[in-house]
């Protein structure tokens, strides 16, 4: 029996294993137009494959079960390809390979007891499932992307039930989102690039206490001992909470009504790091000193909604014909997939010497440093603007102490990523090159600090 949602090449793997034959034997059956993706142990799990006609007769009577039933059940069962649905050879049972992704969406692994539960074998099963139901709740796992080269089927949620209560919560939130004019995936989406956003930055959050736990016992009790990973694969169910709970203030139009009156209403005005917007986003999301850092993410999909919001609000939307919409999430602000995440480390992992990728081998406290002292020194030069009014005294005083101190902060983020770059294998000499310093005054820099 085919599982609600099921891929195609999960059903015929499934079949194969049934009749006690290797997938490969039972693939013979129709004829192959091209090869699956593959990872580098094997065939990838969200490998789909598209069938003509004549195909799907051969599945329907390989599996025992009606056409109409597998084309209820099975989302690419009906989709069809002309490169085998017609010409001459159309009459042959064929099949081609496809990224799941590129036929019906998401791809994830099932949850093997409700696979046993339905079919009476706890055979491995992949699925369409977006990511808003990725939660078995029956069982307490979080399923994972079948497009990711890592062993993990699913992720035990027994100990984080806030996650679980998050899935029951978003059911309700999906039939707001359709009151209010917007599709529940778009919702979802720019709430999951949001929340995704923080949780890049919340590795430097000192008062961050609620997702470093949350991470611990989705691992299994430990992400330590592998952090960089668990951060990957474990981002999507440790956030997941945050993520509905930033849908539902989304759609609420009383914060809506908030962020109109940070911009000003009728008057308007830069929207301001204290805004009554972000401070109850803040408190809604458990994290009330969380508002001031949100309000300043300029250029992330939170502002783009706000600013969306005013302009909606002030009727002042782009050309004719053209409506700004709050919920359309740019390209460039959805977050990156565990499996583009995971092959980014695996290729940070593999190069050498100077080839080095940098977030491999500079500690991520190294790492943090830097950005902090740039971005102190920009605040340093941020609170100049407008400062040439007042006596010459004062005017100098203000830009002269101001200058200083952000030169101080630039030389020592010079020499951070100077004493960084120089520890990873690159040398010397093009590192003075790059900072505009001799070499040999550079290497007692770098040594005067580590001593």
């Amino acid at each position: 029996m085919p599982l609600a949602g099921e891929l195609t090449s999960s059903l015929i793997h499934r079949a194969a294993d049934r009749y006690a034959l290797p997938a490969a034997g039972v693939l013979r059956l129709w004829t192959c137009r091209n090869s699956p993706a593959r990872h580098g142990g094997g065939v990838r799990a969200d490998a789909e494959v598209i069938l003509n006609g004549a195909g799907r007769n051969v599945l329907a009577e390989l599996c025992g079960v009606e056409p109409a039933v597998l084309a209820r059940a099975l989302p690419a069962f009906t989709v069809d390809d002309p490169k085998i649905s017609t010409g001459r050879e159309a009459a042959l049972a064929q099949v081609r390979w496809r990224a799941a992704g590129a036929v019906a969406g998401e791809a994830a692994f099932a949850c093997r007891l409700c696979t046993a539960r339905r079919t009476g074998q706890a055979q491995r099963a992949v699925r369409y499932l977006p990511r808003w139901q990725r939660v078995c709740v029956r069982h307490g796992r979080w399923l994972l992307d079948a497009d990711a080269d890592q062993p993990l089927e699913h992720l035990d949620l027994h100990g984080v039930p806030e996650v679980v209560a998050a899935q029951r919560q978003w059911t309700g939130m999906a039939r707001r989102a359709g009151r209010a004019g917007a599709e529940g995936a778009e919702v979802f989406s720019l709430a999951h690039a949001v929340v995704a956003r923080w949780w890049e930055e919340a590795l430097h959050w000192e008062r961050e206490e609620i997702w470093p736990h949350r991470l611990h016992r989705v691992a299994g009790g430990n992400a330590g001992t592998d952090l960089q990973r668990w951060r990957i694969v474990g981002r999507d169910p440790v956030i997941f909470p945050e993520v509905v709970a930033v849908a539902d203030a989304l759609l609420d139009p009383a914060m809506a009504e908030l962020v109109w009156r940070d911009s000003g209403a009728g008057r308007p005005r830069p929207l301001p790091a204290e805004g009554a917007f972000c401070r109850r986003l803040g408190e809604r999301v458990g994290r009330d000193w969380l508002g001031p850092l949100s309000a300043v993410d300029y250029g992330g999909p939170l502002l783009a909604w706000m600013g969306a919001v005013i302009r909606r609000r002030r009727d002042q939307g782009g050309p004719p014909g053209w409506r700004d919409d709050p919920w359309r999430l740019q390209r460039e602000q959805q977050p990156a997939t565990m499996a583009g995440q995971l092959r980014v480390m695996a290729a940070e992992a593999q190069s050498g010497g100077s080839a080095t990728r940098w977030r491999a081998t500079v500690s991520a406290e190294h790492r943090f440093r830097i950005t902090q002292l740039v971005k102190e020194a920009g605040e340093q030069l941020e609170e100049l603007r407008g400062g040439h009014s007042g006596t010459t005294a004062e005017v100098a005083r203000t830009l002269l102490e101001h200058l200083s101190r952000s030169a101080a902060l630039i030389d020592q983020a010079l020499v951070d990523t100077a004493a960084a770059a120089v520890a990873a294998g690159v040398a010397l000499e093009e590192v003075a090159a790059w900072s505009r310093l001799p070499a040999q005054e550079l290497a007692e820099i770098l040594t005067a600090g580590q001593e």
